[in-house]
C-alpha cells in the first residue's frame, strides 16, 4: 500500500509595511545677522494695556555682522553642540533651542551638531554682538532643517537664550521693543530719518556685561518722561525729522548717565553742538556712541570732517562713519520733508 504524503502549499508570509520615519538632518545650515549701534531711547514704556515695561529703540546697521554654519551630526544627543569660539555659551545655547523648535515642527529627529560663528561684530560695546550671535544660529539651525522662522519665534528664542534681546530679526523697522519679553511694544513707522552717523567709543572703549547692569527701573516721573520722548520719536519718524530725533536721542543718553556715568559725555555733546550735529547717541548698555548729522543739510561731510577732528581733540575715539535711515539701514537718502528745521541746543528736550 503507497502512503500519499499530503501536499503542503505554502502559504506567503504576511510583511508589514515598513514604518515610515523622517530623516535625519544632515545639510549643513547656514544663517547671518547683522548688528546695531546702541540705542536712540531706551527706558520704560506702557505697554497696550497699561503696563510698564522695558523697552528700547536701536540704530541699526548692515555691517558688521555674524554668520553662523551648523553642522548636523545624525544619531547624536540634542544638547550635544560644539561652538567656535567656545566662549560664545549664548549662541550654544541659542542652537539646542532652536534644534528642539524645528525638531517639533518639522517632526524630524532633534540631534546636536558643530556650530561655526564669523564676524566682526566687537564685544562687550553695545552694538548687540550676542544677539547677532544668537539670530545668526537659529537661522542657521532652522536653515539645516528646510525652515525659515518667522520674526516672533526666533525673538522668543533669542530671549531664552540670552535674557535680553535686540530686535535684530526684525530687518531694521523702527520699532519699540521689549528687549526682556522679545516683543514688539509699537511699530513706530516705516523707517528713520536719514542720519549720517559719527562714530565714538566712550569710557575708553571698555567691555560692558549687559546682564550685570541693573533692571530698568521707573517711577511716575520717568514713565511720563519716556511717554513723551516715545510721542517725540513718533514725530520725528512721521516728519522724517532728523533735528528732532536728534533732540530725542540726546534726552535719552543724558538720562541714562545716571547709570552709565560716562566722563566724556558732556564734551561729546558740545562738541555735537559746535559742529553742527542734530545730537548723540549711545549705547545703554555699552560704550559705543554716535553724534548725529542731518546728511540732506549743506555742508554735511565737512561737519561730519569736523567732529571727527574734535573727537580726536577729546581723546574719543573714533571708529566709523556710516548712513542709516531713510528706508533703511546704509540706503540713499530721501528728500526731506520738512522746508525748516527747529536748530538743536543740548537742552531743548529737556522734560523738566
Amino acid at each position: 500500500m503507497t502512503t500519499s504524503t499530503p501536499s503542503t502549499t505554502h502559504q506567503p508570509l504576511h510583511t508589514p509595511a515598513p514604518v515610515s520615519r523622517p530623516a535625519p538632518v544632515s545639510r549643513r545650515g547656514t544663517g547671518h545677522a547683522p548688528s546695531h549701534h546702541g540705542e536712540l531711547l531706551q527706558g520704560v514704556f506702557a505697554d497696550a494695556d497699561g503696563h510698564p515695561r522695558a523697552g528700547l529703540v536701536t540704530l541699526p546697521m548692515t555691517t558688521p555682522g555674524t554668520r553662523a554654519d551648523f553642522t548636523p551630526h545624525p544619531g547624536t544627543p540634542p544638547d550635544a553642540v560644539t561652538v567656535v569660539p567656545t566662549d560664545r555659551t549664548k549662541a550654544a545655547r541659542a542652537a539646542r533651542l532652536a534644534v528642539a523648535a524645528c525638531a517639533a515642527r518639522t517632526g524630524r529627529p532633534a540631534h546636536g551638531g558643530a556650530l561655526r560663528l564669523t564676524g566682526a561684530v566687537p564685544l562687550g560695546l553695545g552694538m548687540g554682538s550676542s544677539t547677532s550671535d544668537v539670530l545668526a544660529t537659529v537661522r542657521a539651525v532652522a536653515d539645516a532643517y528646510g525652515l525659515r522662522l518667522d520674526p516672533g519665534t526666533t525673538a522668543r528664542l533669542a530671549v531664552r537664550a540670552e535674557r535680553a534681546s535686540d530686535p535684530l530679526m526684525l530687518d531694521a523697522r523702527p520699532v519699540l521693543f521689549a528687549q526682556r519679553e522679545g516683543r514688539v511694544l509699537e511699530v513706530l513707522g516705516p523707517a528713520l530719518p536719514p542720519l549720517l552717523v559719527v562714530g565714538c567709543l566712550l569710557g575708553g572703549g571698555a567691555r560692558v556685561d549687559t546682564l550685570a547692569l541693573p533692571a530698568p527701573a521707573a517711577d511716575d516721573v520717568d514713565l511720563r518722561a519716556y511717554a513723551h520722548l516715545r510721542d517725540r520719536l513718533r514725530r520725528a519718524l512721521a516728519d522724517g525729522d532728523p533735528a528732532l530725533l536728534g533732540r530725542v536721542a540726546t534726552a535719552s543718553a543724558r538720562r541714562a548717565q545716571r547709570v552709565l556715568g560716562h566722563p566724556e559725555f558732556d564734551a561729546l555733546v558740545a562738541l555735537a553742538r559746535r559742529t553742527g550735529a542734530v545730537g548723540v547717541q549711545i549705547s545703554h548698555s555699552g560704550s559705543v556712541a554716535g553724534v548725529l548729522h542731518d546728511p540732506n543739510t549743506p555742508g554735511a561731510a565737512a561737519r561730519a570732517d569736523a567732529t571727527r577732528r574734535a573727537l580726536d581733540a577729546h581723546r574719543i575715539p573714533y571708529t566709523r562713519t556710516f548712513t542709516a535711515g531713510g528706508g533703511g539701514p546704509d540706503s540713499a537718502h530721501p528728500p526731506r520733508t520738512r522746508a525748516m528745521r527747529r536748530p538743536w541746543t543740548p537742552d531743548s528736550c529737556s522734560l523738566h
